[in-house]
């Protein structure tokens, strides 16, 4: 079966720097992907490139096997990028009605996706009196006019409150078990962890990594709190090795099993030894960097 999204040593150049370098990338039929990466890794520019808003300086891109530029390329493609725009005045449906006659598309399609984004309750209100949630999801329903089977999407929950990054979130799954297939891009481990089967991690224009999803962020550490410190900060260390504790102020933090805490914490309640806290901590973005491409700090 051909792969809905395929590139070769796909590139762009501004000037002497690369914002997207020799980037392969495969995305099998009705995968959900993931690009994760921090800003200016790279991830817009690939979006833009795929869907022919940016000029490629060098390599290929093919969208259902078609390539770009070529005749029908974005034919089965639905996108949002760099947030949606409508006109303000008219109401929900009305600015789908004016997309799905530009189409050709038949006026049953707009119920159709405003339902399955859940805005038919909101559909004759006015764009301007949306949230910046239900704008979101108004961006995502006219990228599901043409009934799509692969969507791009840029940063889809960016800027939205718990609520609103809890409803995109549903919002996509439920795209993903339909069967299509989804790219997406985001800065958030934890959504691309919720979302996706497979993520691929950008790094200053280059992928530095692809896991499933289940693989990204594995591991972690122990943090614990005691009083006083300094007393369990040695008694840990005489178990575990220096190299395996780590101090920063009161917090402490050992790199071991997250079964080994109830054991920790007997042993130094037995000492005498406060426990104030006991927690296992994933690993938060840059963490996940640094140990993909050895960067101490996510480039900004």
């Amino acid at each position: 079966m051909t792969a809905p999204v395929r590139t070769d040593a796909l590139t762009k150049r501004y000037g002497g720097s690369a914002a997207v370098d020799e980037l392969n990338l495969t995305i099998e039929p009705g995968e959900v992907y993931g690009f994760l990466g921090p800003n200016a890794a790279g991830k817009t520019t690939t979006l833009r490139m795929l869907l022919g808003l940016v000029t490629p300086t060098s390599g290929t891109a093919r969208l259902h096997g078609r390539h770009l530029g070529s005749r029908g390329y974005l034919d089965d493609v639905g996108a949002l990028v760099e947030g949606p725009a409508f006109y303000p005045f008219l109401s929900g449906r009305e600015n789908l009605r004016v997309l799905a006659r530009h189409a050709g598309m038949a006026a049953a399609r707009v119920a159709a996706v405003l339902d399955e984004v859940e805005l038919t309750e909101r559909a004759s209100d006015k764009y301007a009196t949306y949230s910046l949630g239900m704008k979101q999801r108004l961006g995502i329903a006219a990228a599901l006019l043409k009934e799509p089977t692969l969507l791009i999407l840029d940063e889809p929950t960016n800027g939205l409150d718990p609520a609103g990054m809890a409803d995109m979130r549903a919002l996509l799954r439920r795209l993903g078990e339909q069967g299509r297939t989804v790219l997406l891009s985001s800065h958030l481990l934890s959504e691309v962890q919720q979302i996706c089967d497979r993520v691929g991690v950008l790094s200053r224009g280059v992928l530095v990594a692809e896991r499933p999803v289940g693989e990204l962020g594995a591991g972690g550490r122990l943090v614990l709190v005691a009083e006083p410190a300094d007393a369990a900060q040695a008694r840990l260390v005489a178990a575990y090795g220096s190299d395996r504790v780590r101090r920063h102020d009161d917090v402490i933090e050992l790199d071991v099993d997250s079964v080994a805490a109830a054991a920790i914490n007997t042993d130094l309640v037995g000492a005498g030894i406060a426990v104030s806290e006991l927690r296992w901590r994933r690993p938060n973005l840059e963490e996940v960097f640094f140990s993909l491409t050895g960067e101490s700090r996510v480039a900004a």
